[in-house]
């Protein structure tokens, strides 16, 4: 017997698989590894009042909170690796906006420098499911407890330069 099945629109979509690997990856001139990622952010009351922003934990060990990010690969514009990233980490996606910067930080783990670029993302969808749920925990925060607990420095001033663009 035949079922009936309703197609589900490719929006709605998301893959349940996180890329993996250095193969694509992105390197400057200098060497530097080209990493992109977001400020997801909400209001708490629909269309204004106070900003609340979406922090991820550490898929390893560490401590403390991080906004998602990651490499930007070859095959991909910066907007949509930065897309990416946050849907596979944060399993939000929303509107992009302009880039906040660029900084340069040095990898805890490879010892070497990366360019991170950060954009604002007003979150639209928040999926029950993403690639990276089983290892790691969400939470929604007020813009002061988010440079509480955001563990590295670079994307402390990334949400610096992100409040400074709601904020006045």
């Amino acid at each position: 017997i035949p079922s009936k099945t309703v197609p589900t629109p490719i929006e709605k979509v998301v893959s349940l698989v996180s890329r993996t690997g250095r193969d694509l990856q992105r390197y400057d001139t200098a060497g530097y590894r080209q990493v992109v990622g977001c400020v997801p952010y909400r209001y708490k009351k629909h269309g204004g009042g106070e900003i609340e922003v979406l922090l991820i934990s550490a898929q390893k060990k560490g401590k403390g909170m991080l906004l998602p990010k990651g490499g930007w690969e070859i095959d991909e514009s910066m907007e949509e690796a930065a897309l990416r990233e946050t849907i596979e980490e944060a399993g939000v996606t929303g509107k992009l906006e302009e880039t906040l910067g660029k900084w340069q930080y040095k990898s805890k783990r490879h010892s070497m420098i990366h360019d991170g670029y950060m954009f604002p993302l007003l979150v639209s969808q928040q999926f029950e499911r993403w690639p990276e749920s089983e290892f790691r925990q969400r939470k929604w925060v007020c813009l002061s407890e988010a440079l509480e607990l955001c563990q590295d420095c670079w994307m402390r001033e990334a949400l610096e330069a992100f409040i400074i663009r709601k904020c006045q």
